[in-house]
């Protein structure tokens, strides 16, 4: 954006960029200076933890590979369709091995929101995996994820329970299934 030609830039430190939660500004120093003197400064500058992480995250983006491998927001950004395809057909075969015939996935193309606040407009193309459970709804099935011990947070759409292949991390699978067969407990008792 300042290369555009803004003369202020605000954004987050979490969301697009992968660090600690922060606000930050850039912009000209000549509008930068007057907020230095500004009284609520000291109520609203980071501390030494959150600069220190905030650095750390910087000094990964000075090598591409490094900061692909360490920060996941941008990992999951950048990932291409045909990975995310990949990925989600890895991700069902994981999940087909561990639970029982009564649960089907298939996988799907779709879109990713990117983010709320910081690019609230821009989607991005995923696969996403629709999870099925013989005779539940996916209204029962999304409600039946959220009360397991490790709730899952999906989305419906076109009447199909799903999960996006960009956000799943691959630490993350073993408690999926844990709360997957949770909820064929839960939907079992229904």
């Amino acid at each position: 954006y300042l290369d555009s030609g803004a003369d202020l830039v605000t954004f987050s430190g979490d969301k697009l960029l992968g660090g600690p939660q922060a606000g930050i500004i850039v912009g000209k120093k000549s509008l930068i200076e007057p907020m230095k003197r500004h009284p609520l400064l000291r109520a609203l500058r980071m501390d030494k933890l959150t600069l220190a992480a905030l650095e750390a995250t910087l000094r990964l983006y000075r090598d591409e590979r490094q900061a692909l491998a360490a920060i996941p927001t941008l990992r999951m950004l950048t990932m291409s369709a045909v990975e995310l395809s990949r990925r989600a057909d890895r991700i069902i075969r994981y999940l087909r091995r561990r639970l029982p015939e009564t649960v089907s996935f298939a996988r799907h193309p779709g879109e990713s929101n990117a983010g709320g606040g910081s690019f609230p407009l821009l989607q991005l193309p995923t696969a996403l995996i629709e999870v099925c459970f013989a005779g539940a709804t996916p209204f029962r099935i999304e409600t039946a994820l959220r009360l397991t011990a490790t709730p899952v947070v999906g989305r419906i759409h076109r009447d199909r329970f799903l999960l996006d292949a960009r956000t799943l991390l691959d630490s993350d699978l073993p408690r999926l299934v844990a709360s997957l067969q949770e909820a064929v407990i839960l939907l079992a008792e229904k």
